[in-house]
């Protein structure tokens, strides 16, 4: 009786999943015939095979990342410097127990999102697969989809990176993922670098990039590998807004994507009354306010939530426009200060390298 009962959940699973996908794929469709505006200035040929990276100074180096502007009510897209299309919101598993993530993850879907993160050090990258499985069966095409990982620092000597890899591709069940991170930049970056350009160049990797990287890390990399990262994933927040990393990684025509969009609430980000008050002007959340603010600035978003009413709150952003005043007095609130850690304390390196250290 239970294992009958087990199929016939799988099978509403799927149904429910068949119906969403046909809603999401004309929303996707729809957004794809907006047009794109180049966030900075470009020269680099975005077929090139080495991501636009020539070894040549911030002047010499064109950007190709674009935002799609549509204002309208469907998903917006960045072009990545090699070419790949990336949703510019997404959904992140962060800290979602893996007992959890396949629904968390297929609730997400269900309402939209097509773009996921999750990581090695998450745990979860067997839930993520599970979930994509049941869309995949539900009707969507998997290049409808945006999957996103990280390599975690233990894996990082080039060897171990390269089983590492296929280990994550195990586990979400696909022959390629769109964006393969290093998730922290300790160890041997330039070895685990070349693991990854070895998946990329195979096709296995659609792109690769970085995260936590702050500018020097950015510019040495850029500047010393045939293939540089088409992206990095750092904090930024109302309250840490990071102005200046991302007037070096616009000059390095890096993407920037934001985690922890919200700060996780920390410093009463909530109940901030000058977001509240910009907030009430245009009939949105303070969540949503955020998510718009970091979307016009050209910042792709992940924000995590396991309640689907919040997913669908953090979706519903493209319908309305922050105004130049508003932008303005958001960036005022800006501390430039984390409101978690500096990766450059000596401490804080030890506590990254020793935290997974017996699971890898």
């Amino acid at each position: 009786m239970q294992k009958k009962q087990k199929s016939t959940e799988s099978l509403a699973r799927r149904e429910f999943l068949k119906t969403s996908v046909k809603f999401g794929t004309m929303a996707s469709v729809a957004s794809l015939s907006s047009f794109a505006l180049s966030a900075c200035d470009s020269k680099t040929d975005s077929k090139d095979s080495t991501n636009g990276a020539q070894n040549q100074g911030a002047k010499n180096v064109e950007s190709q990342t674009q935002i799609s502007q549509n204002k309208g009510d469907t998903m917006e897209f960045i072009t990545l410097n090699n070419g790949v299309k990336m949703p510019i919101l997404g959904y992140g598993v962060y800290q979602i127990e893996a007992k959890e993530t396949q629904r968390c993850v297929e609730d997400a879907i269900s309402v939209g999102y097509r773009s996921i993160d999750t990581a090695q050090a998450y745990f979860n990258e067997e839930g993520v697969g599970a979930a994509i499985k049941t869309a995949l069966q539900g009707g969507l095409k998997r290049e409808e989809l945006f999957i996103t990982t990280k390599l975690w620092i233990n894996n990082y000597p080039e060897d171990k990176a390269l089983k590492a890899c296929e280990e994550s591709l195990r586990k979400l069940g696909l022959d390629y993922v769109d964006l393969m991170l290093l998730h922290q930049p300790y160890n041997d970056t330039y070895g685990a670098w070349r693991a990854l350009s070895r998946f990329y160049k195979e096709g296995r990797f659609k792109a690769i990039g970085v995260s936590n990287f702050y500018p020097d890390r950015i510019v040495d990399f850029c500047l010393n590998n045939e293939i540089k990262p088409t992206l990095n994933q750092i904090e930024c927040n109302p309250l840490h807004a990071q102005f200046e990393a991302q007037k070096v990684l616009q000059e390095y025509n890096v993407a920037m994507e934001s985690w922890a969009p919200f700060g996780e609430g920390r410093n009463n980000m909530f109940s901030n009354p000058t977001l509240g008050e910009i907030g009430k002007k245009y009939n949105k959340s303070v969540a949503q306010v955020i998510l718009r603010w970091q979307i016009q600035r050209g910042i792709i978003c992940i924000p995590k939530t396991t309640r689907k009413e919040r997913m669908i709150e953090n979706i519903n952003v493209f319908d309305f426009a922050l105004s130049e005043d508003d932008m303005q007095t958001i960036a005022s609130l800006d501390s430039k200060t984390s409101l978690f850690f500096n990766h450059q304390d000596p401490e804080r390196v030890k506590f990254l390298v020793e935290i997974h250290k017996d699971k890898f």
